[in-house]
């Protein structure tokens, strides 16, 4: 936080819980919309925050409408500079004219809240974002059904794996639970894994957005292997072993 303004907005949310662009706009009306939107971006990107449509909610009166603070939240809240750098190379390649796939998981929210607001169609295991992606008028959203997980929020299982048979993917935009070169891409889940390797399967173009701290880290269960995706995202350079890796499968790193 580097400014007198934000520390005031900031005083907002902790008296009230949440506040609307509109109030900010009359709080400082020699302040640009462009401006106020950059102050609550940065204070979400510094865990203060979560931005919602119109204005923000402060990240106190989360936890206490949940009680405690939900097992995604933590992950969510965990390396979101990160998450936010790779998000804002991801978007650059977002096309319209095809469908496209959005996977569950904090990386793909930071990228759900700014792809524009376009004729876009998106497909989503992800509860979260597809009520992210809703929120904005032109943008086509399908979500899958199916068993939410409580760590991720994504949607799987058989009748998320009924809906994948009868659609069409150019391009898939996936997150991991952890990589290395030995496993691939892994999570958790059985029933998540069986879900994203069919995406994989299916779609002509495959993005993985995964930050470094999740490199040689191997979950239970692989969806992928390094030859099995055609672009990796991350936020810094990749260790030079993963690296020539990366080049030996033919996958563009960015």
């Amino acid at each position: 936080m580097n400014n007198e303004r934000q520390r005031q907005i900031l005083k907002i949310l902790e008296l009230n819980g949440e506040v609307q662009l509109q109030q900010l706009k009359e709080m400082f009306p020699d302040v640009s919309a462009m401006t106020l939107r950059r102050d609550l971006t940065s204070l979400e990107n510094e865990g203060q925050l979560i931005r919602t449509h119109g204005g923000a909610v402060g990240s106190k009166k989360l936890s206490a409408i949940n009680g405690e603070e939900d097992a995604y939240s933590r992950r969510a809240a965990e390396n979101i500079e990160a998450k936010v750098k790779i998000a804002d190379k991801a978007v650059g390649l977002v096309e319209k004219g095809r469908s496209m796939y959005l996977d569950a998981g904090s990386s793909m929210m930071c990228l759900a809240r700014i792809i524009p607001d376009d004729n876009f169609s998106i497909l989503t295991s992800g509860a979260n974002i597809a009520l992210e992606l809703i929120k904005k008028n032109r943008v086509s959203v399908v979500a899958l059904g199916g068993q939410l997980n409580r760590n991720t929020l994504s949607m799987s299982g058989p009748h998320a794996m009924s809906l994948l048979d009868s659609v069409n993917i150019d391009i898939a935009f996936m997150s991991a639970s952890g990589f290395s070169i030995e496993s691939g891409f892994t999570v958790s889940n059985i029933y998540e894994c069986e879900l994203k390797r069919k995406v994989v399967q299916k779609a002509k173009k495959v993005i993985v957005l995964l930050d470094s701290t999740k490199i040689d880290k191997s979950m239970p269960f692989t969806y992928a292997k390094l030859n099995e995706i055609d672009i990796w995202i991350s936020e810094r350079e990749l260790p030079k072993s993963v690296q020539m890796a990366a080049l030996e499968a033919g996958v563009q790193v960015i």
